[in-house]
């Protein structure tokens, strides 16, 4: 069987290597945008943690009850773990646009 896709091909080399560079503000760019979605999660993470506190879970079944209880802490943790990961890029990517000026500085 033949592979019927087909890879895009540029039309130099030096075409395709300045379009995937990483430079200085497209990291300091993407680490913003990262910054905002992590913020924007931290947020719905500290709602999320509100409504549960103030609502309690009001049943008689054991079940029901362990369910639920499954349930709220498979969503904390979902958003939780988002909000980290988010936040975690952000620094990553900001530190990666630090290190890309000092060796730019360090050619000049």
């Amino acid at each position: 069987m033949k592979d019927t896709l087909k890879e895009p091909v540029a039309s130099s080399d030096s075409e395709l290597e300045s379009s995937q560079k990483a430079t200085p503000l497209r990291c300091f760019i993407a680490s913003i945008i990262s910054g905002v979605f992590a913020f924007g999660l931290y947020l719905l993470f500290s709602s999320i943690v509100q409504t549960y506190a103030t609502k309690t879970i009001t049943s008689n079944s054991a079940i029901a009850i362990n369910l639920a209880s499954a349930v709220r802490t498979l969503v904390m943790g979902t958003v939780a773990l988002a909000t980290g990961v988010f936040g975690m890029v952000a620094i990553g990517i900001f530190l990666l646009g630090i290190q890309l000026m000092i060796q730019n500085f360090k050619k000049a």
